[in-house]
């Protein structure tokens, strides 16, 4: 993979596809992932454009720097699309990514060509549910730090991650951006103007309601379900993952 330094902190990307008309992708993993989840959908869209993917840091072959934030991934990111020479990106993620995602489009939607959210949710307005929330993000780097990496969940994107920083690195992740601070994300849903694709399995019961709440808000969003897929979409039915994407991406502007 390639390194990008940033204020001392070295995280890890690859670039996948020659280009094209459009912009890149930027595609970012959840949490207890690595830019492997991406594996399988590389070959069906990296033909139709560059894409980029990226180990979160505390993840994969980025460093895990003792403490940090979302808006420290925020600007991972555009720095990624500034090394990149990208103007604009199609700026998508899963979980705890298509979180972040939403973030960088509240902070930079000057950067923004389009949103693919995964298997996501856009936090929470009420602040006993984001308390509720982030208790279980703090027990999970608990776990970790007692535990290892067999405190995870072990889902598919989970199970194939190499985590240079092992289970420290993860639980610094967890308690620096698993959790949440504010609704900012949201209340920011009605404001998105770019078009914007929501992807969910039909078995993330977790999360089935939290697409149905992005889709409703967010202006001209299309939604679609999965059958036979669980919380990793597009690695449990990376096919039609692949063909939903492509089929947004080619009506994009």
């Amino acid at each position: 993979m390639l390194k990008l330094e940033r204020n001392g902190v070295h995280v890890a990307y690859d670039v996948d596809g020659e280009g094209g008309d459009g912009p890149p992708l930027l595609l970012t993993h959840g949490f207890g992932a690595s830019a492997a989840m991406w594996s399988p959908n590389l070959p069906a869209l990296a033909a139709e454009r560059r894409v980029i993917t990226w180990d979160l840091r505390g993840h994969g072959a980025s460093d895990a720097p003792e403490r940090f934030d979302h808006d420290d991934c925020v600007g991972d990111m555009l720095a990624l699309l500034d090394t990149a020479g990208a103007e604009r990106a199609v700026v998508g993620g899963m979980s705890l990514g298509g979180f972040l995602s939403l973030r960088f489009h509240l902070r930079h939607p000057e950067r923004v060509a389009a949103l693919i959210l995964v298997d996501t949710g856009p936090g929470f307005r009420d602040p006993a549910a984001r308390e509720e929330w982030n208790a279980t993000a703090l027990r999970t780097a608990d776990a970790l730090d007692e535990r290892g990496l067999e405190a995870l969940p072990m889902g598919a994107e989970q199970t194939g991650a190499h985590h240079v920083n092992g289970a420290a690195g993860v639980a610094r992740a967890a308690r620096g951006i698993l959790t949440q601070r504010d609704d900012a994300v949201i209340a920011s849903l009605r404001d998105i103007a770019v078009p914007t694709l929501v992807v969910v399995g039909a078995e993330d019961t977790q999360f089935l309601g939290a697409a149905d709440v992005m889709a409703a808000r967010i202006p001209n969003a299309r939604k679609v379900v999965l059958e036979g897929a669980g919380h990793a979409a597009n690695m449990d039915r990376p096919a039609e993952f692949d063909r939903a994407v492509l089929d947004f991406l080619k009506e994009l502007p």
